[in-house]
Order: structure tokens, then C-alpha cells, then sequence
């Protein structure tokens, strides 16, 4: 098939200078959308970031209907109770937080946009009929970054401040959680599980250049489910139904990577057979 531009026409200045305009328009869109997350700190800190913080928050009502509808008591999220404080200890601690947090904000936000920029960088080496499907693959990948964000948020966030909150080696401790420690939870939460679910769009680039199989896939998938349990149960109470509930979403994951992979397989053999 013919491609609109021959990526071998581009010397490799062509290609660095390409990739330099792509970080600094990927920069700029960060930049703005963290400039406009700044001016919501109220709500950013108050609702979001202190939201799992707090004894009424959707996921630990939520998890408490969830564990009597299965018969469990449900004390760790029916009976929670708050026993830490957040606290700042270093002098521009709070202004740190309030800048880390915006930028943070503008990445997530700005995150399709920096799809964008990126397919575009890539487009030159792609097929005509691959590149028809830019719109989709863009929406498909910002879905899963914003889904996984929220599972993040929603789900891994607040079990691991429950269960973190909640341990204690010796009655004589107290925790006085330091700020930064605790947004860098929240961070490294969402923004992990937003990349986590960018896990099938991986597999189907993985795919496409042949590194994966699904009868490579297939054939781990016990060691797979093996990592994902471990990470559940890590990540959770031990409870068995937030370990569930984590489980799942996983193994959707990775299921679905095995549909992509041999979609993708498939489709490579019928080209293949076509040319």
C-alpha cells in the first residue's frame, strides 16, 4: 500500500527536530492545563486529594454495601475511622504540593493531546488503512488512560489508605502523615493504573511488530493471573472481596490483550495472503 510520505525521505536532524516539537507542544498543553488546575486548588485538594481521606467518601459507602451483600461484615470500610493527619513539615511544602498536584492535573488532562502529538510523529511509517483508524485509537487510548485513572482513584486509592491508615506495629505510634508522602500515594496511584490500562493498546503495538503472540500470551496467563492475585492482595485489605473487586479489572486486561493480539495476527495473515 502506498504511504503518504516515505519515512526514509527524513534524515535522522528531521526526525530529532520533529521529535523536539512534539515535546514542546506535548509541554505547552501540560503547562496550560496545569495553569488552569492551579487556579482550582480548592477543589482539587479539598474534594479529590482529600476525598479518600474522608470516612464518607463513595468507595468506602460502596464497599460496605458490597461486603454485606456477600455476607462479610464489612468493618474496615463500614466502621472507618480516620486515625492520621496530614501534615506539612517543610517550609514551602504546601506551595510544592499545590504546584506538583497542577502539573499532575495538566498531564492527565492534557493526556489525548499528547496521543495526538505522538500518533502523529509515528503516522509517516504507518499505512494509509492504518492510519484511517487514528480516531479511534486515539479514543480508545484516552478511554482507557481515563478509566484506569478512575480505577486508580476510586478503587487502589482508597483501599491503600485504608489499609496503610489502618496498620500499626505498636499503639504507641501515631501517624503523622507527611503531605508530600501522601499526595505522592494518590500520584503514583492513578497515574500507574492510567498506564497499567493502556495495557491492550501496548499488546496490539507489541503485535504488530511480532515481539508478542497470543500463544505466548496464552501460555502465561497462569503466571499472569499469579502476578495479578499477588497484586491484588498487596494492594487490598485483606478482604476478600476488595481483592475481587481489583482481580477483575485486571483480568480483563489481560484477556482482552489476547483477543487484540490474535485480531492482530489474523489480520497480518489474510495481508499477507491478499499480497
Amino acid at each position: 500500500m502506498a504511504r503518504k510520505k516515505n519515512v526514509n525521505e527524513m534524515s535522522f536532524l528531521d526526525h530529532l527536530e520533529e521529535l523536539r516539537w512534539l515535546l514542546i507542544r506535548s509541554t505547552l498543553a501540560i503547562i496550560i492545563a496545569a495553569t488552569v488546575a492551579f487556579f482550582f486548588s480548592d477543589f482539587i485538594f479539598d474534594e479529590i486529594i482529600f476525598g479518600p481521606k474522608n470516612p464518607n467518601f463513595i468507595t468506602y459507602r460502596w464497599f460496605c454495601e458490597v461486603s454485606k451483600f456477600f455476607g462479610s461484615d464489612g468493618d474496615g470500610f463500614c466502621d472507618y475511622k480516620i486515625n492520621f493527619d496530614v501534615q506539612s513539615r517543610v517550609m514551602s511544602g504546601q506551595f510544592n504540593a499545590h504546584l506538583w498536584t497542577s502539573v499532575t492535573a495538566g498531564f492527565i488532562i492534557a493526556f489525548p493531546f499528547i496521543l495526538w502529538e505522538c500518533w502523529k510523529f509515528i503516522s509517516p511509517a504507518l499505512y494509509d488503512k492504518e492510519k484511517k483508524n487514528a480516531k479511534l485509537f486515539l479514543a480508545i487510548a484516552s478511554f482507557l488512560f481515563f478509566l484506569g485513572v478512575l480505577f486508580g482513584y476510586f478503587i487502589i486509592t482508597p483501599l491503600s489508605i485504608n489499609f496503610l491508615a489502618g496498620y500499626q506495629v505498636s499503639t504507641q505510634i501515631h501517624n503523622d502523615i507527611d503531605l508530600d508522602s501522601y499526595i505522592s500515594l494518590i500520584r503514583s496511584t492513578t497515574l500507574s493504573c492510567g498506564l497499567v490500562f493502556e495495557l491492550p493498546i501496548v499488546m496490539f503495538f507489541l503485535s504488530k511488530l511480532g515481539l508478542v503472540t497470543p500463544v505466548f500470551l496464552r501460555k502465561y496467563r497462569k503466571y499472569a493471573i499469579v502476578i495479578i492475585l499477588i497484586i491484588a492482595a498487596i494492594v487490598t485489605p485483606p478482604d476478600v472481596v476488595s481483592q475481587i473487586i481489583v482481580t477483575i479489572p485486571l483480568l480483563i486486561l489481560y484477556e482482552l490483550s489476547i483477543f487484540i493480539s490474535s485480531w492482530v495476527q489474523k489480520n497480518k495473515l489474510k495481508d499477507e495472503q491478499s499480497s
